[in-house]
């Protein structure tokens, strides 16, 4: 009998540690990601600068700066040659290949420079401008020796500095790794996920509530119970298929807008609120809704006034889940067509977007080096705006839970 006892303990034990040692395996992996993550993406938020003096009098500028005061500043800027000085100004003072040490779009933050303060144009000035692909990795320690001998010369010259990246937040996607920015896929996550909860949430809850409360119980039910539980399991790929034949092939809705795959990812959406609203009310006592009745409510005022209010936290966890899961797809919104090349944020539901993950899909597959750092960079911005959105529906949550 004592052998026996100190088997069934010794057993117990083993599996306190196994599941102590799983859950230690678990945090391991998690604290792996998260790290890689961050030193990997840590440089995306981080943009080098150049120190690009240039003579305005002598770059020959076709520019008028009487224009720059009135409405039509942006076009005479357009047609003044200031990429072109630009480049020259850099050949000048770096060398021959001195404009091959700027961003293709060194040019912008010149005529942004013009255009704030148009009495530059009267003498010599200095304008800090972006710095190459090869020159920001450089300057970051991760670029060859070339390219670290050309850091150096200007660190020598005080030429170049190193701060935090705004247009990484402020910009949309670009050629360019040195002007891509995540606004617009950011704005894009932002519409679509709206979309999503506008449509996934109501016609979730209202069908638990109809399933559970109302519905009868016969072999129709079944089946929808049955279906449903099914739709819940199913790849996310079909639902991006039928979200290309209903919406876009049915009813003629424009491609690559977030109110299509808004849609697409309520219709993924909603069996998981159906599930988790079905549970969360069933798991409220039964004494409630006696109460209720017993006291004169009508049987609709015992669903929303005492039922559903209980059954909330419930429902909001399986709304979190299914959107936290919405935020993370990728190949429903490929196949209508999200993964086109969108250089402006969306105003509307129904401009071109695309959204995160799609977004660090595309920046994946990029050669570049600088978009190597871009795509860790927007991972942990994706990671944080989920971190975010859950954190809010916790709040909800605990805030509408009642215990009994």
């Amino acid at each position: 009998m004592q052998r026996r006892i100190r088997r069934r303990y010794g057993a117990e034990q083993r599996f306190r540690l196994l599941g102590l040692a799983a859950v230690i395996l678990s945090a391991g992996f998690l604290a792996v990601l998260l790290v890689t993550m961050v030193m990997n993406g840590a440089s995306g938020f981080l943009q080098t600068r150049i120190a690009l003096p240039i003579d305005f009098p002598s770059a020959g500028l076709m520019l008028d700066p009487a224009r720059l005061h009135g409405p039509g500043a942006d076009l005479a800027l357009a047609g003044a040659g200031i990429e072109r000085a630009t480049d020259a100004a850099a050949i000048t003072a770096f060398g021959k290949d001195g404009d091959k040490w700027l961003s293709d779009g060194a040019w912008l933050n010149v005529r942004e420079a013009v255009k704030r303060d148009p009495a530059i144009l009267r003498g010599r000035s200095i304008v800090w401008v972006p710095a190459a692909d090869t020159i920001d990795v450089a300057a970051k320690r991760q670029g060859g020796p070339a390219a670290e001998a050309i850091v150096t010369k200007l660190q020598a010259r005080g030429a170049i500095s190193t701060g935090f990246n705004l247009p990484f937040l402020t910009a949309s996607d670009s050629t360019d790794p040195t002007r891509a920015g995540i606004w617009g896929a950011f704005k894009g996550s932002l519409f679509t996920m709206l979309v999503t909860l506008l449509i996934a949430f109501p016609i979730g809850v209202l069908s638990a509530l109809y399933l559970e409360e109302y519905a009868p119980r016969n072999r129709w039910t079944d089946l929808i119970e049955v279906s449903i539980n099914n739709l819940a399991a199913v790849p996310s790929i079909i639902f991006g298929l039928l979200g290309l034949a209903v919406f876009l092939g049915t009813f003629g809705m424009p491609r690559s807008a977030s109110i299509v795959g808004g849609l697409t990812l309520a219709l993924m959406t909603m069996p998981v609120i159906v599930i988790a609203g079905r549970n969360a009310i069933k798991a409220v006592p039964p004494s409630i809704r006696d109460a209720a009745l017993g006291i004169g409510a009508s049987p609709i005022q015992v669903v929303f006034h005492h039922v559903l209010p209980l059954a909330l936290p419930g429902i909001l966890t399986g709304t979190i889940i299914g959107m936290a899961r919405a935020l993370g797809e990728t190949a429903p919104l490929l196949m209508i067509g999200m993964r086109a090349f969108i250089a402006s944020p969306p105003a509307r539901l129904t401009d071109p977007a695309t959204v995160l993950p799609v977004q660090i899909f595309l920046w994946s597959d990029q050669i570049d080096r600088g978009f190597v750092e871009k795509t860790s960079a927007a991972i942990i911005v994706l990671l944080v705006f989920l971190l975010a959105m859950n954190s809010f529906a916790i709040y909800l949550r605990n805030k509408f839970e009642t215990r009994w």
